[in-house]
């Protein structure tokens, strides 16, 4: 069931995203397609992650620490490939890694905080 729910996490908004990408192809919109089609990949994959928070006999420090794991190697890779950061170097490399890592900590706290908040 945890793979099935992953795959519609996942899959929904990747196949409406995937199709904006045709779409803005099929328009000529090159640039504006291969940046949506990698939005939809990370889509793809934060959604589809989701489904380790629903693991209850795991502790939140395991489940972050496994979200993070399935993060570094999917989205992280994505977002060198994407075009959306000048990688010529290892600094730039880490560079995108540090900018990947801080948006994840606070992505974590804002939805930690809104699941403690809206928990009732």
């Amino acid at each position: 069931m945890l793979v099935i729910n992953a795959l519609l996490r996942g899959g929904i908004p990747f196949i409406i995203m995937g199709g904006i990408a045709l779409l803005l192809n099929y328009q000529e919109k090159y640039s504006d397609a291969k940046s949506t089609f990698f939005a939809s990949l990370i889509v793809f994959f934060v959604g589809a992650a989701t489904v380790i928070y629903n693991i209850d006999h795991w502790s939140l420090t395991k489940q972050s620490v496994v979200h993070f794991l399935i993060m570094l190697i999917t989205v992280y890779p994505i977002l060198l490939l994407s075009g959306w950061f000048t990688i010529a170097s290892v600094f730039d490399a880490l560079k995108v890694f540090l900018v990947f890592v801080l948006v994840g900590v606070i992505l974590w706290i804002v939805m930690f905080i809104l699941a403690k908040v809206f928990s009732w």
